[in-house]
């Protein structure tokens, strides 16, 4: 039995097939899809039903679905249904413009009513567990303030949000430690995911997510903040062995982190590269897919010298032209790296 569970966060252009089988290997306990749009679903776009794809290697397996409507966020729950995941994850938390600037996302924390009402017609409308996936408030000004118009200030409003939810029939809760005005800066605060899994009244497990990116740091949120598990984003990039860096610290005593070379951590890049073209079905496509995670790796990160490299290596798009650049950033600065 897992001991300390660490999940794949549900990230846009990211956990595709590919990357997600791969995480999944290296010991994702959990993954999720790219977030679905409903009303795209109820409308049968190739784009939306395409992300449904999930194959048994994956599980347990979440699709994410995100929408401002109950109806159509109900009718698109009953549709993902048919794709057998083990849940269906509702988004309550993009924080982009396009999504929740149109109040779908973190945008419903600004209409929590709303939020509540779609909560309970997904549960309502499907047979399978229904999960969830916010942020702690809309901005500052709102972190203590009460969930709608005419409610009693409580506690924290992501404590009673929380309650809310649990109260709709959601039956598991991520909660990333940010207000959607943060976005992506600033430091997480866990404090408040800890108040919410200290809350006497909650009983559904509570999910950790933001500035994971240690074995370390994944330790002491397990264990400062109590959490039933944590959610890893941004530290996946170009770095799917993050799990199992961060299990073998949490589940072994005292084991260290694998050294491991720039080649092994190459040869993992390459493989997801083949399976991005495979699963795109076109060779550029499946490139320019994984772009991010060549932007991000860890691997490539301090390296002296390395802007022209890496400015060739995003704009290359053949399989041939990358590989080609990776074996030669081996050549030059593997054995510094080792």
């Amino acid at each position: 039995m897992t001991t300390y569970p660490i999940y794949l966060a549900p990230m846009e252009d990211v956990t595709d097939p590919a990357f997600r089988l791969l995480c999944k290997r290296f010991g994702a306990d959990r993954v999720y899809t790219e977030f679905v749009n409903a009303d795209a679903l109820v409308r049968d776009v190739n784009a939306a039903t395409r992300k449904l794809s999930i194959t048994d290697s994956e599980r347990p397996v979440a699709i994410q679905i995100y929408g401002r409507d109950s109806q159509s966020m109900a009718e698109a729950a009953k549709i993902v249904e048919q794709a057998h995941p083990d849940f269906i994850d509702i988004n309550f938390g993009c924080p982009v413009k396009k999504v929740a600037g149109k109040g779908a996302g973190a945008g419903l924390l600004r209409d929590v009513p709303r939020m509540l009402d779609i909560a309970k017609a997904v549960v309502d409308a499907v047979s399978i567990p229904v999960t969830a996936k916010t942020r702690l408030g809309w901005d500052n000004d709102s972190l203590y303030a009460p969930l709608y118009e005419g409610a009693t200030k409580g506690e924290a409003f992501i404590v009673d949000l929380a309650e809310a939810l649990q109260d709709c029939g959601i039956q598991e809760l991520a909660i990333h430690g940010r207000t959607r005005a943060q976005m992506y800066t600033g430091e997480a605060d866990w404090s408040l995911i800890g108040a919410v899994k200290n809350n006497p009244r909650m009983h559904i497990p509570i999910i950790g997510n933001g500035d994971i990116t240690t074995p370390a740091r994944a330790k002491d949120c397990f264990d400062r903040y109590g959490v039933d598990a944590i959610m890893i984003g941004r530290a996946s990039f170009g770095c799917p062995w993050v799990f199992d860096d961060m299990k073998r610290f949490l589940n072994t005593p005292n084991s260290s982190v694998p050294n491991r070379s720039m080649q092994w951590c190459v040869d993992i890049l390459k493989e997801h590269v083949i399976q991005s073209i495979q699963y795109i079905g076109d060779e550029r496509k499946g490139i320019v897919h994984s772009r991010r995670h060549f932007a991000n790796s860890p691997i490539f990160k301090g390296l002296a010298d390395f802007k022209q490299t890496r400015i060739s290596l995003l704009r290359a798009d053949t399989q041939d032209e990358v590989f080609s650049i990776m074996d030669s950033i081996v050549d030059k600065w593997g054995q510094k790296s080792e």
